[in-house]
């Protein structure tokens, strides 16, 4: 299982008119886990595409159960806990307050997709071997 955790400071702008973060922006912020999780293995986004490869989200469920409010400083953690040679991963995202305590959990699903042959095609080897130590038991 691989874990990374990123911190956001929610800004005024990302809030409703209580002072929450709007609820839209919680896949911002899984996205920017994702995002962090998959630089600190050393590895981009940006080195995805320029392999070929793009990562569409296909799934998206979100459960709130305190809000973020506006200045909070959210921990997004992000898991991948499972590690498959298919054309899907799945991110596992808990977003925690200052005092620890639960606001959100999302599971977003993203396919490995070849924009030039228009098909789902395998994790690549580069971030496969990346991810591949933290599942060896």
């Amino acid at each position: 299982m691989y874990t990374a955790e990123t911190k956001i400071r929610v800004r005024y702008g990302e809030t409703d008119q209580m002072g929450y973060l709007y609820y839209g922006y919680y896949a911002l912020y899984y996205e920017v886990g994702r995002a962090e999780a998959i630089r600190e293995l050393g590895f981009t986004y940006r080195k995805l595409e320029e392999s070929g490869i793009m990562m569409p989200v296909v799934e998206l469920n979100a459960q709130y159960f305190r809000p973020a409010k506006y200045d909070d400083l959210v921990t997004v953690k992000t898991t991948v806990k499972e590690l498959t040679r298919g054309p899907k991963i799945s991110f596992h995202s808990d977003l925690y307050n200052e005092e620890g305590q639960l606001l959100n959990r999302g599971i977003t699903t993203l396919v490995f997709y070849d924009p030039v042959l228009k098909q789902k095609t395998e994790m690549p080897d580069t971030l496969h071997e990346r991810l591949a130590p933290f599942f060896n038991s």
